[in-house]
């Protein structure tokens, strides 16, 4: 193994993960096509390998998106079949981020908020990459016209597309509007008062689940103010007003949300398995929230009580 080839691998692991991660959605699905990219170039710079190498970050980026480019195309024949919501796998961490793990560079972008990245989910995947490699890192539609296989002029018309497609996302919220969004509407919620929820909530609030038939959760969107307080002052009642301690504060993609690895009641119904909630604030409210509890999604959980023990009691709260 060359050792100076590595580290300069290694150099470009961050921003490799940040294409891949936006790319597909998915943290398992980006940290596999930046291993697999890694397999490739060990390949192809050994004796009797086939490919000059002029550029490293330029054949990294190929590579990499177009392994992505096969990952998004396998995910959108499994939405097919997906029960519920689809959502982006959340990349979940202390609020002291270990520095050594090449995704706390991913969640300092804004463009990897979750609102930002649901967007994206609209797309084709060859219009995902396009517009991804073009907009977001500056590639040059001749290299995504080689990574994609297509014209220049094709890759341009992609992305253009593209864009007309994801116009108007929430604009990203500095932490501290965030933070103290979400914190009224949680002191709301624990008081169990309606009209002071309400008065947290955007017009357009919205509530979206993805857990694929796995557990319970809002199998269609929810939409508007008084659908979605009702909605979670019920999950207050099932659970109980001890919930919200059950609740862990972290950072979803790099902004305050809250997870709990899971506790267990005295039935089924009253039990919940491990589960991450995001957040996204327009002008001062909470606009939406995301339940994601298919254990499939929750590859990107970095804590330290991660994974949580397999059996037991409340885990949140050990007697």
């Amino acid at each position: 193994m060359d050792a100076d080839l590595l580290a300069r691998f290694e150099s470009e692991r961050p921003r490799l993960l940040n294409v891949a991660y936006r790319l597909t959605g998915s943290v398992a699905d980006a940290e596999d096509a930046v291993q697999e990219a890694w397999l490739r170039l060990d390949r192809a710079t050994s004796p009797g390998g086939s490919d000059e190498i002029r550029n490293l970050q330029a054949w990294l980026t190929t590579t990499v998106s177009r392994l992505c480019l096969d990952r998004l195309t396998s995910a959108a024949a499994r939405r097919e079949t997906y029960v519920g919501q689809w959502l982006p796998e959340p990349i979940v961490t202390s609020f002291d981020p270990d520095a050594a793990d090449p995704l706390s560079a991913v969640i300092t972008h804004d463009e990897n908020r979750l609102a930002a990245l649901i967007v994206l989910d609209a797309l084709a995947p060859a219009q995902r990459v396009a517009f991804v490699l073009h907009d977001a890192f500056g590639v040059p539609f001749d290299e995504i016209a080689t990574t994609l296989d297509i014209t220049a002029a094709h890759a341009r018309k992609l992305a253009s597309r593209a864009r007309a497609t994801v116009a108007n996302p929430p604009p990203p919220v500095s932490d501290d509007v965030h933070n103290e969004a979400v914190g009224r509407f949680l002191a709301a919620m624990a008081a169990g008062d309606l009209a002071a929820i309400l008065a947290t909530l955007h017009p357009d609030a919205l509530v979206i689940g993805d857990a694929n038939g796995t557990t319970s959760t809002a199998v269609n969107v929810i939409r508007g103010p008084e659908k979605f307080a009702r909605f979670y002052l019920g999950l207050m009642r099932r659970y109980g007003a001890a919930a919200l301690d059950r609740l862990l504060p972290v950072l979803v993609n790099g902004q305050l949300g809250l997870m709990t690895t899971g506790f267990t009641g005295e039935t089924t119904r009253l039990s919940s398995p491990p589960r991450v909630a995001g957040f996204t604030v327009r002008d001062g409210l909470v606009w939406a929230t995301y339940d994601i509890a298919n254990p499939e999604k929750l590859g990107g959980v970095r804590l330290p009580e991660w994974p949580p023990p397999p059996t037991g009691p409340d885990r949140n709260h050990p007697s």
